[in-house]
């Protein structure tokens, strides 16, 4: 058995994580390509934007969106080219005074939210209400897509 003098690793190396910032890149651009044809629900604001909940029934899918602060005459919902867009405005203000407190706040902002709307919905009959802050709106399925049960018999 030979004995060695130790000679550290990293002299005249490259320093371990230096690949790090490409492989990051790299993998971003990964991501990128693909999700870039899936469909997307997007707004129009970096700030605020409503919750969106979509619950698909057997005669409708019913969409839900938080609109906390909010009255129906603050929203404007339109449909056009199969997609759904819910447009608002908040505006808000706080005030509070006492003895030795004094606070003024303030919340202003705009948003937009599109939503494409299944193959199969009758846009005639879309319908909305708007109640305690929650804006539904019910997007009735035409008969052919509420679909079609399939017994399943065993062989």
């Amino acid at each position: 058995m030979a004995i060695e003098r130790w000679k550290p690793r990293l002299v005249g190396r490259r320093p371990p994580f230096r690949g790090l910032g490409r492989m990051e890149q790299d993998m971003e651009e990964t991501f990128d390509r693909w999700f870039r044809g899936w469909p997307r629900w997007e707004t129009e604001t970096l700030g605020w934007a409503p919750d969106v909940d979509v619950v698909d029934r057997k005669e409708e899918v019913v969409l839900r969106a938080d609109l906390p602060g909010l009255t129906e005459k603050d929203i404007q919902l339109t449909f056009q080219d199969g997609n759904l867009t819910i447009r608002g405005e908040r505006k808000e203000e706080k005030e509070a005074k006492e003895e030795d407190y004094y606070c003024s706040e303030r919340w202003y902002g705009s948003f937009s939210r599109t939503l494409a709307l299944p193959a199969g919905v009758e846009t005639e009959k879309i319908s909305a209400t708007f109640k305690d802050g929650v804006l539904e709106v019910h997007l009735p399925k035409t008969k052919k897509a509420e679909g079609k049960k399939i017994e399943i018999k065993a062989a």
